[in-house]
């Protein structure tokens, strides 16, 4: 599902070349049961509008022999008629311009390519803006780049009691990850930096593209350079169909009502214009549909996308099921889940036939034996005050010569999920659990991830254990890894660590803890607590100092209100030195368990990369950057690192800048995947980017993520606890592919989930005021980070009550002056200097659609103008 904002965003487009018909948004030429359209069949055959998909063969052939490319299909949700794939060599993407070029291919399939002839690429008018010319929407960051740092302020005028504070919950005890968000939590449309303006016309995303701005090549554009040209071109194969063929939407009766199709079919037009248009049986319709279209305006249904064939715009579908109304919280979540292909029923019989059944459950005498018991020991948890899938437990036992035993307890999942068995089969299958706003659709069944697997306080606990002997700078003495047994004497929250940290001496009254088990107390919890700290400081400050990334972005948490469910407030998560606690010890067990499985089992291990940056967006950056005076390093992750950390003070100007920057910086990133150690030959590409290391892996979250069941069967293997497990290379890759493919939807449909309550918050308590900075300068609007909220808008002059708006370049950065229509007749209009960087106020307003709001610029105080020209005079 796009996001809210863009998804209602009807316009005509261009014909895609050739084609010569009536265009609708969803799909091009003309309406079913168009007179015209049926007089150019040849003899009775209707004329294909998509090529035939080439051979198996022949694809294989082209593949090998590089006359043909594959790659991930992505299409520009503000611009559907645009669609791109990655260069194999990392330069800029590979063009596919019109629906007919991508050939029935939806966003996100695994397509395979043809490239066209040089004089139909596409030219970039040396005015022009990567806007254009990178497919970068839905960006998906590794975690471990990404966190959330600005101070908590919540929304003005909401209540100051909430009914219930959902913790940015997300994937928050993915502490390993840097318990960031995605990039860009609340994307406009499209994530893409706007350094230039494009040609007139062009900066507005909704825009019709005229005649003047085809993107292929007249013939005396031949000259220009190399540089100007982009490779464009056409699908010819769908390698594999990733999109779930499965999409939310409207329903609405055929044009015309003498056709034939009128008849038999119904129209269905997904919210995601990405999507095409779908006919979908009048069988499968409400039964007063047709008799009372209007009673269903509203109502959003789900259809499925059963064929496409090659002489039709619309696809040919099957009307799943009605959703509910359109703009409400369920309908729409349930909209999100099942686009993206989240498996969200219950579990079945014989999945929870495969759980413990007698219970209460206990420990069988028979474990005790084969595990070390630590149940002794002081040993605790700290996560969200909201979670209740409790994954990892910590402890820290001075030694007497001055250094730590610290352990990290996992809940030991791959006890209770016997491989092959149907429990074994679903978990791989969901392979994430997926958080929402208001809920979590959960790998496992309840039983195990709430209850039996889950580390609570005061009962005996299955878990695998990484014990290390640490010096207090973090130096590693010795290590141990093995199944264990333990009894956590408390549950914290890092609201309860903060408070801890922040009191070095002074005893934190019992009434503001949680209850702990009367073995210990809460002075040895707290100096626990103290001790890990101090060790954590450590590690992370080596960890920089060996040259990692950390690209903080904001991410909002929300306010619902218990009865409604609906939002009552958000405010930025502030990720605090309880977080980065939990984050590094995290960080060490990943990457300690990483180096014993890969060492034992070199072809088998399950390992988690991160690549380096894609050059050609980098190098972009680093252009801009230099355009704007601001020096920044890109040469490797510990110096970009270096240069977001030094470049900037800490006034609010200059934390904004940081802001804009990160998210900037974030663009070029590329995703970390999981991948098996035997299919990488080259093994510098293990390497992960952000962390700066040369083998890392996922092992402290296993009852929500399934690569870390399988990396613990592998450790266990690697122990002698049990045999290898019968996955070959290959297929071992298979399954880290599908990892890969589930993390990155249950990313989407979390953005989508907050996209979805800002929406709605904007809607029940908007207007909502905040200060935002320009990230990108066009010449009819510009690109604004609200500060307040995290969320990227784009704000456009014809929306703002303006005398007139002028255009310029100032060296090489862009300006818009926008001169404001006095409010009183005797004042003189006042003028406003927008630059990137400025420092605006903006104001976000629903609109009538159901969940789309816009942001506006709030009127200039006369006294406060002009606006700094540049930054040195901020």
């Amino acid at each position: 599902m796009s996001h809210p904002d863009c998804r209602l965003n009807l316009r005509p487009l261009g014909t895609p070349r050739g084609v010569s018909s009536v265009v609708g948004p969803h799909g091009v030429g003309a309406s079913p049961g168009d007179k015209k359209a049926k007089s150019k069949s040849v003899r009775g055959k209707k004329k294909s509008i998509f090529e035939t998909y080439m051979s198996k063969e022949d694809v294989s052939e082209g593949l090998k022999r590089g006359t043909l490319i594959q790659g991930v299909l992505r299409i520009n949700p503000k611009k559907f008629h645009e669609a791109f794939i990655p260069s194999p060599d990392g330069d800029r993407d590979i063009f596919i311009d019109g629906v007919v070029a991508r050939n029935r291919a939806l966003n996100g399939d695994l397509v395979v390519v043809k490239l066209l002839p040089e004089e139909q690429w596409k030219v970039i008018k040396p005015e022009s803006n990567d806007k254009e010319t990178e497919g970068t929407d839905e960006l998906d960051l590794p975690k471990e780049l990404c966190g959330s740092h600005l101070p908590q302020q919540s929304v003005k005028g909401y209540n100051d009691s909430p009914d219930v504070i959902i913790e940015a919950q997300f994937d928050d005890s993915d502490s390993e990850d840097g318990h960031g968000n995605t990039q860009n939590v609340l994307v406009d449309g499209v994530q893409k930096l706007s350094v230039c303006v494009h040609d007139k016309g062009k900066e507005d995303a909704d825009a019709p593209i005229t005649k003047d701005e085809s993107t292929s090549m007249s013939q005396d554009t031949r000259v220009l350079s190399e540089k100007s040209l982009q490779r464009s071109a056409k699908v010819v194969y769908i390698l594999d169909k990733k999109h779930s063929r499965a999409a939310t939407g409207f329903l609405k009766l055929l044009a015309d009502k003498n056709s034939e199709l009128f008849r038999k079919y119904a129209l269905f037009s997904p919210s995601d214009h990405r999507v095409p248009r779908i006919y979908v049986p009048l069988k499968d319709c409400p039964q007063d549909f047709v008799t009372r279209p209007k009673d269903y305006a509203n109502t959003l249904f789900i259809c499925r996308i059963v064929d496409w064939k090659e002489d039709s715009n619309f696809a040919l579908g099957h009307l799943a099921k009605s959703l509910g109304q359109a703009g409400e919280i369920e309908p729409e979540t349930e909209g999100i889940l099942t686009e993206y292909g989240v498996d969200f029923s219950d579990f079945s019989s014989e999945v929870l036939d495969c759980l413990p059944q007698g219970l209460p459950w206990t420990i069988p005498p028979e474990e005790f034996s084969k595990r070390r018991d630590l149940r002794k020991d002081c040993i605790f948890t700290i996560d969200p005050s909201t979670a209740r899938d409790l994954d990892d437990a910590l402890s820290c036992k001075p030694l007497a010569d001055g250094n730590f035993e610290v352990g990290v307890h996992i809940a030991d999942v791959s006890y209770f999920v016997p491989e092959g068995s149907p429990l074994d089969k679903v978990a791989a299958e969901r392979a994430t659990s997926v958080y929402l706003v208001q809920k979590v659709v959960p790998m496992l069944p309840r039983l195990l991830c709430e209850e039996l697997c889950s580390l609570h306080p005061m009962t005996d606990k299955l878990t695998f254990s990484v014990i290390w002997t640490l010096t207090p700078e973090g130096k590693i003495l010795g290590e141990w890894f093995g199944r264990t047994i333990i009894r956590s004497c408390t549950k914290l929250s890092y609201e309860h660590a903060q408070s801890m940290i922040e009191s070095l001496t002074k005893k934190i009254p019992e009434k503001e803890l949680p209850p702990i088990s009367p073995e210990h107390t809460s002075e040895e919890v707290h100096q626990a607590v103290l001790n890990l700290h101090g060790i954590a400081k450590e590690l992370r400050k080596q960890r920089f100092v060996d040259g990692a990334l950390r690209l903080d972005q904001l991410k909002l948490a929300f306010t619902l209100d218990h009865e409604t469910g609906l939002p009552q407030g958000c405010h930025i998560y502030e990720y605090r030195d309880s977080n980065k606690l939990v984050e590094e010890f995290m960080l060490l067990a990943n990457m300690a368990v990483a180096h014993k499985t890969y060492r034992a089992f070199p072809e088998r291990a399950l390992l988690r990369r991160h690549p380096p940056p894609q050059t050609k967006m980098l190098n972009d950056l680093m252009e801009f950057c230099d355009q704007m005076g601001l020096p920044m390093d890109f040469s490797s992750a510990g110096a970009l690192n270096k240069s977001l950390t030094k470049t900037f003070g800490d006034d609010k100007y200059s934390l904004a800048r940081k802001e804009v920057l990160t998210n900037m910086c974030s663009r070029p990133m590329q995703m970390a995947l999981y991948f098996c150690s035997g299919t990488l030959r080259d093994q510098a590409q293990f390497r992960h980017y952000a962390l700066n290391v040369p083998l890392y892996t996922h092992f402290t979250s296993p009852i929500r993520r399934f690569a870390d069941v399988l990396v613990h069967r592998l450790l266990a293997a690697t122990l002698g606890y049990r045999e290898l497990p019968d996955l070959e290379p290959d297929a071992l890759q298979k399954q880290a592919d599908h990892c890969n493919d589930r993390r990155m939807a249950s990313k989407r449909v979390q953005e989508l989930s907050t996209g979805l309550f800002f929406a709605i918050l904007v809607k029940e308590s908007g207007p909502l005021e905040s200060e935002a900075m320009v990230l990108g300068v066009l010449n009819q609007a510009f690109d604004v980070l609200v500060l307040r909220y995290g969320v990227q808008k784009r704000v456009y002059c014809n929306a703002l009550p303006l005398r007139s708006h002028h255009f310029q370049r100032v060296g090489k950065k862009p300006e818009l002056t926008l001169v404001w229509e006095p409010e009183d007749l005797e004042q003189e209009p006042v003028q406003q200097v927008v630059t990137i960087f400025s420092l605006v106020e903006v104001v976000l307003r629903a609109e009538t659609s159901a969940l789309k709001y816009s942001a506006i610029l709030k009127r200039p105080d006369p006294e406060g103008l002009p606006g700094p020209r540049n930054e040195e005079e901020a």
